[in-house]
């Protein structure tokens, strides 16, 4: 895998690495990747293979609706292996294989991720429009995405690992949300990870509670 630079995603990444709202800020950020394996991703691509094959082997859950059934197919699972080899270049200082993020991916469509960004980032996109003007911010993001992706071509996947053990968390997050963008034609992913952290946790004033978007409470105050 290697990371890839584009000029559609860099203008956005200005805009989504710090909007602040007083008690909280929003951040976001894009990034593209090759599936060219590079350095170790071979070696580790084995093992996640064996990985998850152990994992097929142990499950006795047969029915079609299981989440094992996904990875039967050996494209399935290349294709989850280039996922996870996205995270370990994104946080190369992470074990992924001691959570099996394998088993933290689902498939998405373009619109259940458009009803995620149009709850959460609602302020961030009003924020986008009185900076820019012009489009709004979605429509920004799937012109750059399809730059870079072809998006109509692209499989989409969430990444929803248990709170604790969630790199992507930042101290005092109110909620977050990881996705990836992959086209199978071009070998390319694009990962997009975007949350919402309170400014009271992040300096201090009040105490980090591990996963925030559990507690109802803090969104009370959120211009939803």
């Amino acid at each position: 895998m290697k990371f890839l630079e584009y000029t559609p995603l860099d203008r956005l990444n200005d805009f989504l690495s710090h909007v602040n709202f007083g008690e909280r800020t929003i951040k976001g950020c894009l990034e593209a990747y090759s599936c060219k394996h590079t350095g170790t991703d071979k070696k580790l691509s084995i093992s996640l293979e064996h990985e998850i094959l152990d994992y097929l082997g142990r499950s006795s859950d047969t029915d079609s609706s299981s989440p094992a059934d996904y990875l039967l197919s050996r494209s399935s699972r290349k294709t989850l292996i280039y996922l996870v080899l996205t995270l370990y270049h994104m946080y190369p200082d992470y074990d992924f294989s001691s959570m099996r993020a394998h088993q933290f991916f689902t498939e998405e469509s373009w619109d259940s991720f458009k009803q995620i960004f149009d709850t959460y980032m609602f302020e961030a996109s009003k924020e986008w429009v009185e900076t820019n003007g012009g489009n709004s911010l979605l429509e920004a993001l799937y012109k750059a995405l399809d730059e870079v992706v072809r998006l109509p071509e692209c499989e989409i996947y969430s990444y929803n690992p248990d709170c604790h053990v969630d790199p992507f968390l930042e101290k005092g997050s109110i909620w977050s949300f990881n996705f990836f963008f992959y086209n199978r034609k071009l070998k390319c992913v694009v990962s997009f990870r975007f949350c919402c952290v309170s400014n009271l946790v992040a300096d201090g004033f009040l105490a980090d509670d591990a996963c925030y978007n559990d507690d109802g409470e803090i969104f009370d105050d959120m211009d939803m």
